[in-house]
């Protein structure tokens, strides 16, 4: 993939379609800034989250977190976030919350909560644990909300830092099956890039569609993902500097629309509505 030269910087994605591999308010959201850079967005569910299979650890943990149990609270995702604002969590003032990059953390305002801590460069785990480590040189109660699949990168560093530890898993993370059309629209080369915002997404992606053309952007929204994406199989054209959807459509914006003729320009009905 060569970097485009000379598009409109107004719409730099003009003419592209683009796969959001997530539905609900997040996906929404990213197909509204798509639209503003000129792309048409296709949400296609890959993934979604389903409950924890040991809700009863959950429940307590939370229970434990509104008496003021925890000196810190650790966000992995927004996702993460979802769970809380669902059980109506409550998080004391004692209690300080670690967001693992900046779209957690506006997912956690945006429901009302506070944070305490982001990562200033490592969106990551690992980021974060160092972070935190470096700001509590004494022993400190801790809990971690994480996925079910979710490598226990975190705790582990804060444990052997001398940290108290709670681990609990918040959510589960699901495959979901797209469309005849979609998995068509992908092998034609009629999506123009795909956005990989995790590892999950990453594993679908690779799952679901085999056959990517090479013409088809894949765009990962970070360092990490776009590690886990490679993992699993996918070849990466382009990472975003910063760990944000915003970054990440600029990144796609970078590249020149592979298609130099749109395969509707010489139909006469209307483009049909592609979100599913």
């Amino acid at each position: 993939m060569n970097a485009a030269a000379g598009q409109s910087p107004a719409k730099p994605l003009a003419g592209w379609r683009v796969l959001v591999p997530r539905g609900g308010p997040w996906g929404d959201g990213v197909a509204g800034s798509l639209r503003r850079q000129g792309a048409t967005p296709v949400i296609a569910p890959l993934i979604n989250f389903a409950p924890t299979n040991d809700e009863e650890s959950l429940n307590a943990a939370l229970a434990d977190l509104a008496a003021g149990a925890f000196d810190w609270l650790t966000v992995t995702s927004a996702t993460t976030v979802d769970v809380l604002y669902a059980y109506r969590a409550v998080i004391p003032a004692s209690t300080k919350v670690a967001a693992v990059g900046e779209t957690t953390a506006a997912a956690l305002l945006a429901v009302g909560y506070r944070v305490d801590l982001v990562p200033d460069q490592d969106n990551s785990a690992a980021g974060m644990a160092e972070q935190m480590i470096g700001l509590e040189p004494e022993p400190r109660d801790v809990l971690t909300l994480r996925s079910e699949i979710a490598k226990p990168v975190l705790t582990r560093m804060l444990a052997e830092a001398g940290h108290r530890v709670r681990s609990v898993v918040a959510y589960r993370t699901v495959g979901v099956p797209v469309t005849d059309r979609i998995a068509a629209d992908v092998r034609s080369g009629r999506i123009n890039a795909i956005l990989v915002t995790s590892g999950s997404v990453a594993e679908q992606v690779s799952a679901q569609f085999p056959d990517v053309p090479e013409t088809t952007v894949i765009a990962a929204i970070g360092p990490r993902t776009a590690k886990d994406a490679k993992r699993a199989g996918l070849s990466v054209d382009v990472v975003a500097e910063a760990q944000t959807v915003e970054a990440l459509i600029d990144a796609v914006g970078r590249f020149a629309l592979p298609h130099a003729i749109d395969e509707f320009a010489a139909t006469t009905g209307p483009i049909p509505h592609v979100e599913q």
